[in-house]
């Protein structure tokens, strides 16, 4: 790839990053004047169907195996229903900022869970990550033992933290045979038909209730489930045939950062001392924990061992 391409390439998803923390402090908004299970419902739909169009035009669709189907209805399981209904209910407890830095948690556990799922390699340097994303989490809290307990809304995004992380596990194992797209794609729009089944549950009013806002809150709405969910997840999927996961999933440690600035600009979220150190704790510890620094460092050796020899 010449330098021009892969520059245009790291811009794009640094910009898909920014909006990504920008969606946080959307869907906090959105939540706050639209019926959350329901919106989450018709936000996660028009992601779909913006996936739809993107494999209908590349042509890349076709029939899944009983595995495939298996994985990829328990990816939607835990990455759609569970973990978009478990945000939208915890942001109605939660500021933005705090649910930013717990969602950054995301690329750790999803490390762990491959570990003990996957049998991939627990290191000294990836112990060290976790250590340092607990340490993150504690600082979160406030940094004080006696402010550890976790409030309703945190441990709710906690949790939707994790399942997100274990559906990653099963898109894993389903996307090893599949396009990733059109992996995507039926579980955003499997998935949104079961977030409005359950929606019809929880918020039997919400259908009425859609119709209630201010045209800005629908605008909003359509670039959460557009051009955040539906666009990001293309060109971030893109970037990662161009430039490899490895340094792709190195700039969701943006994520987190740009929650916090969307928040302290457009929700006036404070942001304090203890969240901005357990950024810087968490961030390392995704860096370390992922094995992004061993693997960055293993290259770095073999480098300078190959131009020893040559020299020698």
């Amino acid at each position: 790839m010449n330098q021009k391409r892969l520059f245009l390439t790291y811009g794009l998803v640094f910009f898909v990053t920014a909006i990504w923390g920008l969606n946080i402090v959307i869907i906090k908004v959105l939540v706050e004047y639209l019926p959350p299970q329901t919106m989450t419902a018709f936000r996660i739909m028009m992601a779909g169907f913006t996936a739809l169009i993107t494999i209908v035009l590349g042509k890349s669709f076709r029939h899944l195996s009983k595995k495939e189907w298996i994985y990829t209805l328990l990816g939607m399981l835990f990455g759609v229903i569970l973990h978009h209904s478990l945000i939208a209910v915890g942001l109605t407890m939660i500021d933005a900022s705090n649910a930013s830095l717990i969602l950054a948690l995301v690329p750790l556990t999803t490390a762990i869970l491959a570990v003990l799922f996957l049998s991939e390699q627990l290191t000294k340097l990836r112990i060290v990550g976790f250590i340092l994303a607990l340490t993150g989490v504690f600082f979160i809290q406030g940094g004080s033992l006696s402010n550890m307990q976790l409030s309703q809304g945190e441990l709710i995004l906690l949790i939707a933290m994790v399942v997100q992380a274990i559906s990653f596990i099963f898109v894993k194992k389903a996307t090893a045979t599949i396009d990733s797209k059109q992996v995507t794609t039926i579980m955003y729009l499997l998935g949104s038909i079961g977030l409005l089944i359950i929606s019809f549950i929880t918020e039997p009013k919400g259908l009425s209730e859609m119709t209630s806002a201010s045209l800005f809150i629908y605008f909003l709405f359509i670039v959460s489930g557009i051009v955040a969910t539906g666009v990001g997840y293309i060109v971030f999927n893109a970037a990662i045939q161009q430039i490899g996961a490895g340094q792709t999933a190195i700039f969701n440690n943006f994520v987190p950062f740009f929650g916090l600035v969307f928040s302290a600009l457009f929700l006036n979220e404070t942001i304090t001392a203890p969240q901005l150190i357990g950024f810087v704790f968490i961030v390392a510890g995704v860096l370390f924990g992922t094995g992004y620094i061993e693997k960055t460092w293993g290259k770095r050796f073999k480098r300078i061992s190959n131009t020893r020899r040559s020299v020698g």
